[in-house]
């Protein structure tokens, strides 16, 4: 099964930007829809961008036009460029990705990493 390490969080000032970075080992990225997603205290997780095998990315309203989620298959690697960041920003961010199989598809998590816009 494939293994998912985030990396990349911190804190930030609210404008300024980040990017995470999601390796993968253990199975190969490309067959994987990929996504991220993030909890801020007491809220519950939420998609906020998806990178499927075929078609286009997806992203949430609350981060259209500032976040950008991307993939390189060749690293096994995905990556969320952050930017223009807001206080509402803060949360944990967690790599995800689903491998499909007959009617079904296997998930997987990473461990999160944490992202604070602070000034």
């Amino acid at each position: 099964q494939v293994q998912l390490v985030e990396s990349g969080g911190g804190l930030v000032q609210p404008g300024g930007s980040l990017r995470l970075s999601c390796v993968a080992s253990g199975d190969t990225l490309s067959i994987y829809t990929m996504g991220w997603y993030r909890q801020a205290p007491g809220k519950q997780r939420e998609l906020i961008a998806a990178s499927p095998t075929v078609g286009d990315t997806v992203y949430a309203a609350s981060v259209k036009g500032r976040f950008t989620i991307s993939r390189d298959n060749s690293k096994n690697t995905l990556y969320l460029q952050m930017s223009a960041l807001k206080p509402e920003d803060t949360a944990v961010y967690y790599c995800n990705g689903r491998r499909p199989r007959i009617g079904t598809f296997d998930e997987y998590w990473g461990q999160g990493t944490q992202v604070t816009v602070s000034s």
